[in-house]
């Protein structure tokens, strides 16, 4: 037992957990607690932004990229709310990210008095947006609470969790204990079910499996059953990489929606399986199996034919051990006849693809990519090669902006990997001041802007849907060469993918943060190879 400010124990709980850095904006509620990381500073590392939106997309980027906890820190108030939506967003992708976020002084919490940065029932406003929250009393409460937060945080279905501390609480000394890590908890494997799914699989016919994020951690298992199968593997956004995208059996959305007519078996793995059973649909000559580590999701909106509640990649084992070793048919001159359909359809798809060529051809093999809410990232998501997990970065909220603090946090999280980080400029100048906290603290982020001076997507949608009756999509842009330059960023200008690709090549050899500016016009659709329609029930 050590005599420890609750701002000590707190900062030796993370690093007893491995913690190493803490994505922060700091202030005055937090003091004692930056005072400790102070003191910790050379095992822990505080990376501050300009503003507490773009630490939560930090702290949620780094997390989504290695798979581990990452520590947020707000103050209270404006503070928490401003990172509201990265925390929403953190929500939503399973990101485990703990927040440590200040309060008023203990006694004033909820009275009304009128305090700095006082929100009324701020654990309720937390409790929306994470996994588990409490506050922390006393410095004796401290490990125990912090110990529970990361655990909660990876356990299951990994998700945000928050703990919030009074000023005048991460001040205060007393005993403490620091308390060890608990390694992260799972679901046994569901023998029985296991075994029922094994024999469905085992007699289907024309099997197809979706991979989500839940499957990022099961690469290995999920291309080991394909193979077994001889099983299509259709993924989307964070499913991307699960397996190669250069895999025989790998295949995009549009070409998932074709087989998804005559699939007599689905297989779901860490995904909601939302697109295929909302829009494509589904009917009685079609069972559904779901490995979910979330036992409320098998069931929503189809009852799942066999749901098997565990970790994927334990589940998946256990799967392969009951199925029948022979090889079945090959299916490649199918889905080479389904691949050959989609590169004519794709084809129509410039500048977009000429785009995301160079690049597939500028970013290593190992790079990451972090999409955003703009054209080029719409087709990225059915276009752009990935061929390792955690390597194509998105989220299902699509929330415009969160695309630059994210891939800040993803280099920061992984420093050896080229990280690119795309955007629009509307999303961009969410985050543009953010260029500081990566030239400040050395995050190499090339962040490339297609600029076509107005919210494209808003635009698009008044312009087929109402009438062309345009109202706020345009917009006011700075030099974006210039403005980088200022910040003492490297800058390039690109008119072409040829361009593109050279201007790349270019900031990547630069190991720091630079920006690629691409001025664009208007670009066609790529809408309808996302949102496809129903084609069963």
């Amino acid at each position: 037992m050590q005599i420890m400010t609750t701002g000590q124990a707190t900062v030796e709980t993370l690093l007893r957990h491995g913690i190493d850095t803490v994505y922060a904006v700091p202030g005055v509620h937090n003091d004692h607690l930056f005072d400790a990381l102070y003191h910790a500073s050379n095992r822990i590392r505080v990376i501050h932004a300009r503003h507490e939106q773009a630490a939560g997309y930090m702290a949620m980027g780094a997390a989504l990229a290695t798979g581990r906890p990452q520590i947020l820190s707000v103050v209270p108030g404006p503070g928490l709310l401003n990172a509201s939506a990265a925390l929403l967003t953190a929500h939503a992708t399973g990101a485990p990210v703990v927040a440590l976020v200040g309060q008023i002084r203990q006694a004033h919490i909820d009275r009304g008095y009128g305090n700095l940065h006082e929100l009324h029932d701020q654990l309720g406003v937390l409790r929306r947006v994470t996994k588990f929250c409490a506050r922390i009393n006393s410095p004796s409460e401290a490990p125990e609470l912090v110990a529970r937060a990361i655990h909660q945080a990876c356990s299951g279905r990994t998700r945000p969790t928050a703990l919030e501390c009074a000023i005048d609480v991460w001040g205060q000394k007393g005993p403490v204990v620091i308390a060890d890590p608990v390694p992260p908890s799972f679901p046994p494997v569901d023998e029985e079910a296991v075994a029922a799914a094994a024999s469905l699989l085992s007699f289907s016919k024309r099997p197809l499996i979706v991979v989500g994020s839940g499957a990022q951690d099961a690469a290995a298992e999920v291309r080991a059953l394909a193979e077994r199968l001889e099983a299509p593997v259709v993924s989307f956004r964070r499913g991307q990489g699960v397996l190669a995208g250069n895999h025989r059996l790998s295949v995009p959305v549009p070409i998932g929606h074709r087989l998804w007519r005559e699939a007599d078996v689905v297989l779901g793995i860490g995904t909601r399986v939302f697109m295929q059973q909302e829009s494509w649909g589904v009917d009685r000559d079609m069972a559904i199996l779901r490995i979910d580590v979330d036992p409320e999701e098998p069931d929503r909106f189809r009852k799942a034919d066999r749901a098997m509640i565990g970790d994927a990649a334990a589940t998946l084992r256990v799967l392969l051990d009951k199925l029948p070793p022979e090889p079945r048919a090959s299916r490649a001159d199918e889905l080479a006849a389904h691949r050959a359909w989609l590169a004519q359809r794709l084809k129509g798809l410039e500048p977009q693809l000429g785009f995301l060529r160079a690049m597939r051809a500028a970013l290593p093999e190992d790079g990451i990519l972090v999409d955003e809410v703009t054209q080029v990232g719409f087709a990225s998501r059915v276009a752009f090669p990935v061929s390792r997990p955690r390597s194509f970065i998105s989220t299902y909220q699509d929330n415009l902006g969160y695309g630059y603090g994210t891939a800040l946090g993803v280099k920061a999280a992984c420093p050896d990997r080229a990280v690119l980080s795309i955007a629009g400029d509307g999303g961009f100048a969410y985050q543009a001041m953010e260029l500081a906290t990566a030239v400040l603290h050395r995050l190499a982020v090339v962040v490339l802007v297609f600029d076509d001076g107005k919210f494209g997507n808003v635009q698009r949608i008044q312009a087929t849907q109402f009438g062309n009756r345009l109202i706020a999509c345009d917009l006011a842009n700075p030099d974006f060469v210039r403005f980088a330059e200022s910040f003492g960023v490297a800058a390039f200008r690109a008119h072409t993918p040829a361009d593109l690709e050279i201007a790349l090549r270019q900031a990547f050899a630069l190991g720091a943060p630079a920006l690629v500016h691409v001025p664009v016009g208007e670009m066609p659709s790529v809408w309808d190879l996302i949102r496809l329609p129903r084609v069963r029930g």
